[in-house]
């Protein structure tokens, strides 16, 4: 049985350096609720140990968290459990990569934004099917066959009862469902756990539960050791061997005296010869049910975390909307009222939303006043991006953009003071080992890139790199004060470049809304001066005053 509720044709696949040790444990003892905790504690004491060493640098995925503010994300999705937390960070940051896989997803969370107490119920039930192993116990290295046998029964048993209401459930649901991952879901269910199916597998097995006895067959082997031992089933006797079953033995019999422990221990040596194949492949049986409850937990993890983050946005009256997904060489990027996600979650008001119409633009760039919404609009278009890829809803009320090979920030950093060179290397050497992982159809956000250093050396860095990815086909969208850098492009007329500019109102208040237009040689920072020290400053003296 599959899942495929998040895959059109496979099940879940995270990108190669997020299944780690964490997201092993997430998934394979995911019975334990302390498995993640744990696991965390475990790695953290090993590096602890470790000799002292230079900080590796931050990874790409790093930089887009922290720039991104993607933690307000997650933990909204998580809602305080570890498990969701893990499960949106994976797959938020393994994003898909053709539309059509995108619209799939979408319309599985369509489904469960419609009728969120069915994805409840089915996440509950895998839990409680991932919990069974839990319920029946562990077994040690050592353990028998007899013993391996008797857990499996107890997990299977436990298995069966859920996979019941499961069914039944599937039965309830198939019609209120729209999206060809659900409907397929709850086929599958209903085509492979009918009735003959499950009583079936209960009929046997109560017969391997060897109630009355344990029936196996074995050859003699050279020097009269046994071999090819088999385990029988039990054939029912006719009428005539009822009736004539106490005059005659169809075999020879032994009685082993119950202080024998070494004839007792021969007698369990012998049906472990026995059980051993039956009781590997009942325990196979039991990891093929519990592989599929990991696996339907683990996807609905992510969307129950979607749930969450839906229920977190409607209740402040931001608007969401399902994304259209375009082919990467669409080169489109438009959206009506689109915000900051992160930063909806942080305020107790409103955002202001924005609209932008860069379809065909390779380039954006944003100037403007201080403090009037650049940085939180950028952040806005790196959210709504990744949000699409992973197949969920947008913080705006209509949006569209192409699939991107990769979403990456190149952001200004605060100094720090155990960096060896200055600033400017710092950041030239963090746009070099980006590059090594930029393709065609990525996307780069820029936040006051290379303004380290003066005005001239700065837009003429910035220049040159934005002009090699611009060849390479990637999508920019920069932010900066660089009036140089900004103005050159804007001169050029550049059909495929985009500007905007963050508004300053009449007093000098900021609107937070950005408008089409020219780069101005300002930034309105005399109203910042004034904002922090006017209320400072000493009034002036009075006119005959001592």
């Amino acid at each position: 049985m599959k899942v495929y509720l998040l895959h059109r044709d496979h099940d879940l696949v995270l990108e190669p350096e997020l299944q780690d040790a964490v997201f092993r444990a997430m998934v394979e003892s995911s019975s334990n609720p302390f498995a993640i905790e744990n696991t965390k504690r475990n790695l953290e004491r090993e590096r602890a140990r470790r000799p002292a060493a230079e900080p590796a640098p931050a990874t790409p995925n790093e930089l887009l968290t922290q720039d991104l503010e993607l933690e307000s994300v997650w933990q909204a999705m998580a809602a305080g459990d570890d498990y969701l937390y893990e499960t949106a960070r994976r797959v938020v940051l393994s994003p898909l990569a053709e539309p059509e896989a995108i619209r799939y997803r979408q319309q599985v969370l369509a489904d469960c934004l419609a009728r969120p107490e069915l994805v409840r119920q089915l996440y509950e039930l895998a839990q409680e099917g991932v919990m069974a192993e839990r319920q029946a116990g562990s077994l040690w290295s050592g353990a028998t066959p007899s013993m391996v046998l008797r857990r499996s029964l107890d997990v299977l048993s436990l298995h069966l009862d859920v996979l019941r209401r499961l069914r039944r459930l599937a039965e309830q649901e198939q019609a209120n469902v729209r999206s060809t991952g659900f409907r397929r879901f709850f086929s599958m269910l209903q085509a492979e756990l009918d009735d003959e199916y499950l009583a079936a597998v209960e009929r046997h097995l109560g017969e391997l539960e060897f109630k009355h006895g344990l029936l196996q067959t074995a050859r003699l082997g050279k020097g009269f050791k046994g071999r090819d031992y088999v385990v029988r089933r039990e054939r029912e006797p006719g009428w005539a061997e009822r009736v004539f079953r106490g005059r005659r033995s169809s075999g020879y019999s032994f009685q082993i005296h119950p202080r024998d422990e070494a004839g007792a221990r021969a007698l369990e040596d012998l049906r472990a010869k026995g059980l051993n194949e039956v009781a590997s492949a009942l325990a196979e049986s039991a990891e093929h049910v519990r592989s599929f409850f990991t696996m339907l937990k683990l996807e609905l993890a992510f969307y129950l975390g979607c749930l969450n983050l839906h229920e977190r946005l409607a209740s402040k009256g931001e608007p969401t909307c399902f994304p259209e997904p375009l082919p990467p060489s669409a080169v489109s990027l438009a959206g009506r009222g689109l915000y900051d996600v992160s930063l909806a979650l942080q305020l107790e008001q409103r955002t202001v939303g924005n609209d932008v119409d860069a379809d065909g633009k390779a380039l954006v760039m944003i100037t403007g006043a201080n403090r009037g919404g650049k940085s939180t609009f950028l952040r806005a278009i790196g959210l709504a991006q990744l949000m699409l890829q992973a197949g969920m809803f947008v913080g705006a009320s209509e949006f569209r953009a192409n699939v991107c090979s990769g979403v990456f920030t190149h952001y200004k950093r605060e100094e720090d003071e155990t960096m060896r060179g200055g600033k400017l290397e710092e950041e030239l050497r963090r746009m070099r080992e980006l590059a090594g992982r930029f393709r065609p159809a990525g996307l780069l956000l820029c936040n006051e890139s290379f303004a380290s250093t003066n005005e001239r050396e700065g837009s003429e860095i910035a220049r040159q790199i934005v002009r090699a990815l611009l060849e390479r086909r990637l999508k920019v969208v920069y932010v900066t004060h660089l009036y140089e850098l900004a103005r050159g492009f804007y001169e050029e007329r550049l059909g495929s470049a985009l500007f905007l500019r963050a508004e300053r109102g009449r007093d000098g208040e900021r609107p937070f809304r950005l408008q089409e237009g020219e780069p101005l040689p300002t930034s309105y920072g005399d109203d910042a001066y004034r904002r922090v020290f006017a209320a400072a400053e000493p009034e002036p003296e009075r006119a005959g005053r001592p």
